[in-house]
């Protein structure tokens, strides 16, 4: 077992293990670390621990000191001379009329180097380019020509699930990716839906491979034949997250759909194509029976009573509300457009507006003459009696109303 450190560069993804040289290491603390390239600026993601000696590739480099103020600024002026630099080798491309895009640049953290990442299709004569550049920088040049992942792991961005990428989160090297997991996975071959941003087959078509392939080798191929609780048959579809298949009985119609069973529901009889010849048919499997728990009806707990005192508690609802309402016992009931059955008006009410017209003696109105012998109210008239308009109140059946 050795004593070690992990940290990350910049914003890498992979950690690299140093001597501690005997100092305690916080993770999150910022180090100076000795590299093949010199020394470098890092940051610790895990403190001191033990690993297994065959994990580290000898010979083993060691952690030069805790960074200081000093050199956190020096980091931060070397971000400014790289965007400037940027800029520059951009315009140096056009003038010398190469077909390469610029990625990124990097400079070491003593500035005696920079390293610029360009893409390219084919090879690139770049000797002239690297000459101005150097008597513009007066330090070491160095241009890599990087894929088409190594881009997207340092442009970085949001893939099609909504998250960044990948790469350029936790992914310590790009895996192996071949189209023949997306066929195990039932996915689609349409290369725009398989493929990330940088145009290769996504990186998450690896993350659930082990599964499928362990699934795989339980479920049956196609048209392998197999017993059902409802008879023999072969299988036309598999499912492999859910386990389960779809087999076309033989004893089923022309038109009739496929039925669905689970892995424990079947038998196989053939994997695979082939004849039938020679296989003797078991007896139908037992049926799966999900088991569920019974749904007990739980009532539900009332923070605050609904009655205020512990006499109304064996109270009818009624009581309960008109006990709430009002100190009289009467409950309190709601007035349809504002008005009130008692004639009372509230004393602070404010008076209607007087009219101009009113406290006018009115005209008198013509009278119309009646007829000789017969009265409005006589029964058997011919004048028709106005029936009266009673508010809120009801006719009774023997006479005219109360109070007429």
């Amino acid at each position: 077992m050795t004593e070690v450190i992990s940290v990350r560069f910049r914003s890498g993804c992979k950690n690299y293990y140093f001597d501690p040289k005997g100092t305690q290491v916080e993770m999150g603390d910022q180090v100076i670390v000795e590299t093949a390239q010199g020394p470098e600026f890092a940051t610790c993601t895990q403190g001191n621990h033990e690993v297994e000696d065959d994990a580290i590739v000898r010979p083993l480099c060691s952690m030069l000191r805790m960074a200081t103020e000093s050199d956190r600024r020096t980091v931060e002026y070397n971000k400014k001379r790289e965007g400037e630099a940027f800029d520059i080798c951009e315009r140096k491309i056009a003038d010398h009329g190469l077909e390469m895009k610029l990625v990124n640049v990097s400079a070491s953290f003593d500035g005696s180097k920079i390293v610029f990442y360009f893409t390219a299709d084919g090879r690139v004569d770049f000797r002239e380019l690297v000459r101005d550049l150097a008597s513009v920088f007066r330090a070491r040049i160095e241009l890599r020509q990087i894929g088409v992942r190594d881009e997207a792991k340092m442009v970085g961005g949001l893939g099609i699930c909504g998250r960044p990428f990948c790469c350029s989160q936790f992914l310590d090297g790009f895996l192996p990716v071949s189209i023949k997991m997306a066929k195990t996975q039932n996915l689609s071959l349409n290369p725009t839906k398989i493929s990330g941003t940088c145009g290769r087959l996504m990186c998450c078509l690896k993350y659930e491979q082990n599964a499928y392939e362990d699934a795989a080798k339980r479920m049956p191929k196609l048209e392998s034949f197999v017993q059902t609780p409802d008879g023999p048959g072969n299988v036309k579809s598999v499912d492999l997250l859910r386990e389960t298949v779809k087999v076309s009985l033989d004893s089923a119609g022309p038109n009739d759909l496929f039925k669905t069973y689970r892995s424990c529901e079947i038998k196989l009889l053939r994997n695979g194509k082939g004849s039938r010849e020679g296989i003797e048919i078991p007896d139908r499997p037992a049926r799966y029976v999900e088991e569920r728990e019974e749904e007990g009806f739980e009532m539900p707990v009332l923070s605050t009573p609904f009655y205020m005192e512990h006499a109304l508690e064996d109270a009818p609802v009624r009581e309960k509300m008109s006990h709430e309402s009002g100190s009289d016992g009467k409950p309190r009931r709601k007035h349809r457009g504002g008005r009130r059955r008692s004639g009372s008006k509230p004393q602070d009410a404010a008076p209607p507006p007087r009219r101009p017209d009113e406290g006018r003696p009115k005209a008198a109105k013509p009278q119309q003459p009646r007829p000789e012998g017969k009265s409005a109210g006589a029964e058997g008239g011919d004048t028709k009696r106005r029936r009266p308009y009673y508010r809120n109140r009801r006719r009774s059946k023997g006479g005219p109303p109360k109070g007429d």
